[in-house]
């Protein structure tokens, strides 16, 4: 029973967090903020870098990360250039940011998570790498928040790559390229010699919202795309199964703007869908999509809340037309059992992404042979669930990561609360507590790493 006193302490220790984080410190007036992607060389591929094999590390570079672009994180890090293969199968360069834990040394045995930010943007200045940069500003301060979940990761002792799985082009809800930037993020880590990991690192996924459509889509890919890689679990909560089925659902209401993101992201990686969409909108249709294309997830979802996102075309009923029925017909999860085990978690009153797509996308997968834990949480909402829900899938983690194998097959529950177990509340206020003294300036990482 989620009881109003364990209620007011959740409460409690949240907001301590919130002002803590507006609080503690600033950017310092004097340091220079970094170019973003689309200005910054790094981020171009070598000559002949499309010879290489998918996961190849292309180039690298030590950062200094700070959580909400001005609080410096002490916590190891590096940018690896990689090469990975993009929606259409073309090569591709993307990069991901590798973390270890302060004062931690290359081990073989440490395990690896990739844990996948719901960056939910179609500009390149939105990109993790980049936001997660001291001085980079706080333009995506949505995905800048899951530093949070990162951090709680880091302070497991574990080594973590976090992806920009939307690629240089930006391709927010393109499944297939998600997945596969993701994959080959894990492969560039695993091979990346400062953190000294290996063939039989245990590995494990995580993500929610957008993070669990990229998560989701590399639990799929992977036996076929990178069945090497040895993934002990894979977390999504808040699954996008149907892009069709959110655009549907979000026109017209608060989640709009998220959804003028997920068209532009697209069409960033279909060519055929920019020119559909360049013959068919309206000189204010054009007008409102570019802009969307340059901004990054709450400014679009201020400016265009509530907007009838099928009135921007000159023609009725867009999505009856071939070109966007076939795309998003492909970019719709489920095509493919996940060999890895899952721990899928949901709110049963998600208000974006529907529950009933991941209640049927999870009987697909176990009628099909597929290891699924599933929890359906009854008091929270989208925004809620990344919250609440995440100590438990960080204890389903650990659990995988740390050897324990999951059971088979399947089991689905519904519980008032994802929180309201003790287990739960216990990993919250560690979580929490530890994030605090990070913000603070404690070592991000184990006490005996210190």
């Amino acid at each position: 029973m989620f009881t109003g006193t364990r209620r007011g302490r959740v409460a409690a220790l949240v907001s301590a967090l919130v002002l803590t984080t507006m609080a503690v410190g600033t950017e310092p007036a004097t340091a220079a903020p970094p170019p973003p992607p689309q200005s910054d060389p790094f981020y171009q591929p070598p000559s002949g870098y499309e010879g290489e094999a998918p996961g190849t590390v292309l180039r690298s570079r030590s950062v200094s990360i700070s959580a909400f672009g001005a609080l410096p994180q002490k916590v190891q890090a590096w940018q690896l250039l990689y090469r990975t293969t993009d929606q259409k199968d073309n090569p591709q360069a993307a990069v991901t940011t590798v973390l270890l834990p302060w004062g931690a040394r290359p081990s073989a045995t440490r395990p690896l998570l990739s844990y996948q930010v719901a960056e939910d943007s179609a500009a390149p200045q939105c990109a993790i790498s980049y936001q997660l940069r001291q001085g980079a500003g706080n333009e995506n301060i949505v995905a800048q928040a899951e530093i949070l979940l990162i951090n709680a990761a880091v302070h497991q002792g574990w080594a973590v790559s976090v992806p920009d799985y939307e690629g240089p082009r930006n391709a927010y809800v393109a499944g297939k390229q998600a997945g596969q930037a993701t994959l080959d993020g894990i492969r560039a880590a695993r091979d990346f010699a400062p953190l000294g990991l290996g063939t039989q690192t245990n590995i494990g996924l995580w993500g929610y919202s957008g993070g669990a459509l990229a998560s989701g889509w590399a639990a799929q890919l992977q036996p076929s795309y990178a069945p090497e890689l040895n993934i002990k679990g894979i977390a999504e909560g808040g699954l996008p199964v149907s892009p069709k089925n959110v655009l549907l659902g979000a026109n017209k209401g608060p989640f709009a703007g998220i959804a003028m993101s997920g068209i532009a992201g697209l069409s960033h990686a279909y060519p055929e869908l920019a020119a559909f969409m360049d013959q068919n909108l309206t000189q204010e249709g054009k007008a409102a999509f570019a802009k969307a294309s340059t901004q990054c997830n709450h400014s679009n979802a201020g400016e265009f809340a509530f907007r009838d996102l099928f009135a921007y075309f000159s023609i009725k009923d867009p999505l009856s037309r071939p070109v966007p029925q076939e795309i998003l017909a492909e970019v719709t999860l489920g095509k493919a059992t996940p060999t890895a085990p899952l721990f899928v978690y949901h709110s049963v009153n998600d208000e974006l992404v529907p529950v009933a797509d991941t209640d049927a996308t999870v009987q697909k997968y176990c009628a099909a042979g597929g290891r699924v834990t599933y929890q359906r949480d009854i008091l929270s909402e989208h925004i809620a669930l990344v919250i609440t829900g995440a100590p438990d899938a960080l204890n389903w983690l650990k659990d995988r990561l740390n050897g324990q194998p999951a059971a088979n097959g399947c089991n689905t529950r519904t519980v008032l609360s994802s929180i309201a177990t003790p287990q739960a509340l216990a990993t919250f206020g560690v979580v929490i507590t530890n994030n605090l003294l990070s913000l603070l300036g404690k070592p991000v990482g184990p006490a005996d790493m210190a």
